[in-house]
């Protein structure tokens, strides 16, 4: 089933894990103390918002599961397009605390800028984390290159800060009034769901997570876990010898190299005794940088997101 309901999640049990991993990452990895506290210092803010956001009042979305599914049908993420408001209350201080982290956690300056335009108000909040939202990273580029600011990391703190009201939405959709499954349309449309994208917001995937024998694709944004039917590659679906899988390093066989020779791109796909909660994917990313290193080094790249049309 393409689908792959996941445990409730709490910041109680968000907290727990991100604590077990980090400490158990910090022995092996020393040498990586330097990112592993940065990265904590961003998790909890965001799991902080997400537990507020979680606890809080989302926006009554009149998208009828027949029209989600008839979107999918036509290959188009459930959320592309739609005029989804925004707390922008709730995220700002949020989206100013992650840039204050950065800008202290190495990126500096353009950090601060990026924190000055929004708190000045020439980067307008609402806007930028709505554009993020609709995964529009050609406005946000254009946006950050016009006020002379760095565009990747513009991109990448609105991502940020806008990843837990996505995650709540997707959350919304798929339990509707807290059912333990997404309504019958909708959930024979997700099973149906052949794409290497996320069904909810369009996303890539961040990795792919195995448990069991099972791959699940893990989307980087919203944290949706889905199959595919085969073993491909998730952004062209090639499945002949152009696409490889190898393990980069004997010493971790729980980590694997899935490279495309047609479109040049990679994923990584790691063992797992269990599958990482929202937003700590992102761990198990670090962990892994070393595969990133390997395929970067061999000539290839994550693609940039799919455009599905942005109003």
């Amino acid at each position: 089933m393409p689908y792959v309901a996941l445990p409730p999640e709490t910041r109680a049990s968000r907290e727990a894990f991100a604590k077990r991993r980090w400490t158990a990452f910090r022995l092996s990895r020393p040498d990586l103390e330097p990112a592993v506290a940065l990265q904590e210092q961003l998790v909890s803010h965001i799991i902080a918002l997400a537990d507020g956001i979680e606890h809080g009042q989302l926006p009554r979305l009149a998208l009828p599961a027949r029209y989600l599914a008839a979107k999918l049908r036509k290959l188009v993420p459930a959320l592309s397009g739609e005029p989804i408001p925004l707390p922008t209350p709730v995220l700002l201080p949020t989206l100013l605390q992650l840039c204050d982290v950065l800008a202290h956690g190495g990126a500096g300056e353009a950090a601060s800028h990026i924190r000055d335009a929004i708190a000045g108000g020439s980067l307008e909040a609402g806007s930028l984390l709505s554009a993020s939202l609709a995964r529009d990273q050609q406005a946000i580029r254009t946006g950050a290159v016009h006020r002379g600011l760095a565009p990747d990391l513009v991109w990448l703190i609105a991502e940020l800060a806008v990843s837990p009201f996505a995650h709540a939405l997707q959350q919304a959709l798929l339990h509707p009034s807290g059912q333990a499954e997404p309504e019958p349309p909708l959930r024979e449309a997700l099973e149906a769901w052949t794409q290497g994208y996320c069904p909810i917001c369009g996303s890539w995937p961040a990795l792919a997570e195995s448990r069991g024998g099972q791959r699940v694709l893990r989307c980087s944004f919203c944290a949706l876990a889905w199959s595919l039917r085969m073993t491909a590659c998730a952004y062209c679906g090639e499945t002949g010898g152009s696409f490889t899988v190898s393990t980069p390093d004997p010493s971790h066989p729980e980590r694997q190299l899935e490279a495309c020779g047609m479109c040049r791109s990679y994923l990584k796909a790691v063992d797992v005794d269990a599958a990482a909660p929202f937003p700590l994917l992102a761990i198990t990313d670090l962990e892994t940088l070393d595969v990133d290193m390997t395929a970067m080094q061999s000539g290839y790249h994550r693609p940039a997101l799919k455009a599905f049309g942005h109003r």
